[in-house]
């Protein structure tokens, strides 16, 4: 399939409006510096540490890698409420999120996964978030969010074959009391209210905070057959946390985050319909979704003389349901009936302990005058249970044959248990050259207790499917990584890496007979890039040039026993290879401009197979889709924006800012028969701040662009062959906040 270029040409008026309103921006700042006598002196970059565990030794500057930082600031100036907002910034990342919020499935660098065998985690205060069900939560009291692109396998182990995502809260107050509130109404019937409170207990020894809200939205796409929203949302969230530091040498933190979300339907619907007549579709019957998701954590860091101890113990415990019309149509063959109705239901709890040595925080082993080394080990383990049940109701069809109304019913326990042990060191000479190699490895077991069923009768032309299985398998991996780093000045690195990553095999919850599990995935990925700062520390970037190898690739493909069903198979080899860029430019105290920009090629090559999803409803072989685009992959991503703050009168302070977002065009799946052309995506607000409160405006997806950032294939019921959802339309509002 060609994507045209139209989309670029459409962009074009607006990408020249972003840069009229920063030349305006720029020139209220030469006047406001010209009004100053010239008096402001040079600004130097803040240091902005990596949060994300093992990691957390290193500025941005400093670490042999590409990743990109979005700090408490960042995500309070821009309005960020989701890990898809906050990743704006980060090139060559991509969140393909349903409408039901539950599915989120972030790729980098075209490296992905399904949400039950994700290939990027989420880590949310050091513990792994091992389903997509669980890692797109409400941004609660967040510090910041650490996005690491790569193979992060000698570190962390399973699923981080693409990187990870890293989420650090904010530590409670040690000392006195503090609060802030914040509201947010707007179009759609947008409502969000939070607040927080922490301060000491006991002081300098136990703090205390507590954060919590509810937001709620009414839906973007309209059933046309009641004229009712499909996809409305409403949660509640919030998060504890516990801080004691009864000694120097100990402290322990317990965080206990929590959200419930009871939402409407997904909003999908035919993607030529979609496109003709956007956020519009017509149900029979009103689906819903729902989450629910607790996660207390406890961290145990101890400091020695010789070494520091870290505990982190993780218990993630989520469920959802939801029920929908899986024809997404009026479609019907009986008068009054559904054709498809589908309930799904999911829960799973992950225990996970890790206990991580290391050096003493900024006490390397010195080695001689010109030489020291640092260095960490650990051991990690987990416990895993899942369960699905699910029921599907298929009513008559005439045509093309006969299949007589039926049901089936799927049932899924999997028992998952692993264990890893790693270990790393840098050896640093003549404060220049930086030298890293780790190690790690992984073992794990995985039971499956699967059934499936259809009745009264399967259709005779269709495959079986699995009536009962139980069975196992075990998966061991050794993941190496190696990088070199120089310093070439003070404000300028160079490095050279190699890692690995890989992502555990598993089974099907309901599966074609054949197709039960599934082989494990590997990534070796090769980077060389360039770090510092110019223009007296005033800029700051990172350029980053890499080539990943992809073996064994796992890919989510049509279960052709079961309409609109899904399993993962092993499609076969890929290559991924590209540039990133990262900018961030402190023109002045009140002026900032930051950018990024990357540019990929993702695709399968030779020999890798999928199934042939629009043929025979789904139950077609396997065709080959060597040379082929990987899917989710845009060939380009890139953002630019600006704040300025002008300093007022009697404290006041008018601050606006600019976001805008362009990404390539893209495909929807291993066929490349329907993809995405390349679209941008502008955000703008105005506000007013005084000491301890703010209030402004603000304009999300300000030139309301239609785009549809998601479908899949949906053979036999789908006109196109695909379904899919539209992106968030225009948006806007009001926000307040006050701070005591």
């Amino acid at each position: 399939m060609t994507l045209p270029n139209s989309s670029l040409r459409c962009g074009l008026p607006r990408l020249l409006a972003v840069t009229a309103l920063m030349s305006t921006c720029s020139a209220f700042a030469q006047q406001a510096d010209t009004k100053k006598d010239e008096k402001d002196k040079p600004v130097d970059l803040n240091e902005v540490i990596i949060s994300a565990p093992k990691l957390s030794t290193k500025t941005l500057l400093e670490a042999p890698l590409s990743a990109t930082v979005t700090t408490r600031k960042t995500i309070q100036d821009a309005g960020m409420y989701s890990v898809k907002d906050a990743a704006m910034y980060a090139p060559n990342t991509d969140f393909t999120e349903f409408s039901a919020r539950k599915l989120s499935n972030p790729r980098f660098r075209g490296i992905g996964g399904s949400p039950n065998n994700p290939g990027v985690t989420t880590y949310m205060d050091g513990v792994p978030q091992t389903n997509g069900n669980s890692s797109s939560i409400m941004l609660l009291d967040v510090d910041q969010i650490d996005y690491v692109r790569g193979p992060m396998g000698s570190l962390f182990g399973r699923n981080t074959a693409g990187g990870l995502v890293n989420i650090t809260s904010r530590r409670p107050t040690m000392q006195g009391w503090e609060g802030e509130a914040q509201t947010m109404i707007g179009n759609y019937n947008l409502q969000d209210y939070r607040a927080r409170v922490s301060g000491a207990l006991i002081e300098d020894v136990l703090g205390f905070s507590f954060m919590g809200g509810h937001n709620e939205r009414d839906g973007y796409t309209k059933n046309t057959v009641n004229n009712q929203p499909i996809d409305n949302r409403n949660s509640w969230f919030g998060k504890t946390q516990f801080l004691w530091t009864p000694t120097k040498r100990l402290e322990v933190r317990l965080i206990i985050a929590g959200e419930t979300a009871h939402d409407g339907d997904y909003a999908l619907n035919d993607l030529a319909q979609l496109r003709a007549f956007p956020f519009q579709s017509a149900r029979d019957f009103r689906g819903h979704t729902s989450r629910d998701v607790l996660m207390p954590t406890v961290q145990v860091t101890y400091h020695a003389d010789s070494f520091d101890l870290t505990s982190t113990t993780g218990l993630v415990r989520w469920k959802t349901q939801d029920t929908t019309d899986l024809d997404y149509s009026t479609f019907n063959f009986v008068p009054g009936s559904t054709f498809l109705l589908r309930s799904n239901r999911e829960q799973q709890t992950t225990w996970s302990q890790e206990f991580r040595f290391s050096n003493p925080k900024g006490v390397p082993v010195t080695i001689c005058d010109s030489a020291f080394l640092t260095w960490q080990a650990g051991t990690f383990f987990f416990d895993q249970t899942y369960q699905q049940t699910t029921f599907q109701a298929q009513d008559n069809v005439f045509f093309p044959v006969f299949i007589p109304a039926n049901t089936t019913n799927t049932a899924a326990h999997l028992h998952d248990q692993g264990m890893g042990t790693y270990a790393q060191s840098t050896l640093t000479a003549w404060k220049k050259l930086d030298i890293t190699a780790g190690l790690r490895w992984d073992l794990e077991h995985k039971q499956a207790d699967l059934a499936a069923s259809r009745s009264p009768v399967a259709p005779p032309f269709l495959p079986s499917l699995n009536a009962s299985s139980g069975t196992s398998r075990s998966f061991s991996q050794v993941t190496p990584q190696t990088s070199i780093a120089y310093r070439f000045t003070p404000g300028l690195m160079g490095y050279f890496g190699f890692s690995g990553g890989y992502k555990a095999g598993g089974f099907n919850t309901a599966s074609v007979t054949g197709r039960t599990n599934y082989d494990q995935e590997r990534t070796w990925n090769y980077e060389i890039g360039l770090k510092g700062r110019a223009l007296q520390d005033k800029l700051g970037f990172q350029l980053a040039f890499f080539y990943t190898d992809w073996r064994n690739l796992q890919l989510n493909t049509p279960n052709g026993a079961s309409l609109a069903t899904y399993d993962i198979i092993n499609a076969g080899n890929a290559a991924s290879k590209g540039i990133e860029l990262g900018l961030n430019y402190q023109a002045t105290s009140s002026w900032t401009v930051f950018g990024s920009a990357g540019l990929q090629t993702s695709r399968f090559l030779s020999g890798s197979m999928d199934n042939n999803s629009l043929a025979n409803g789904g139950a077609g072989g396997l065709v080959g889709i060597g040379g082929n685009r990987v899917p989710y992959t845009p060939n380009y991503t890139a953002a630019v924006g600006t704040q300025y703050n002008w300093e007022l009168a009697h404290g006041w302070t008018l601050y606006a800012r600019a976001d805008v977002q362009f990404k390539g065009g893209f495909v929807y799946d291993s066929s490349n028969m329907a993809g995405q052309n390349a679209y941008s995506l502008a955000n703008f607000r105005v506000g007013l701040r005084r000491e301890t409160w703010y209030s402004e405006f603000f304009m999300n997806n300000a030139f309301n662009t239609h785009y549809v950032p998601i479908a899949i294939p949906f053979p036999g019921l789908a006109a196109s062959g695909y379904i899919g959802e539209m992106g968030a339309p225009l948006t806007c509002g009001v926000r307040a906040g006050i701070k005591f």
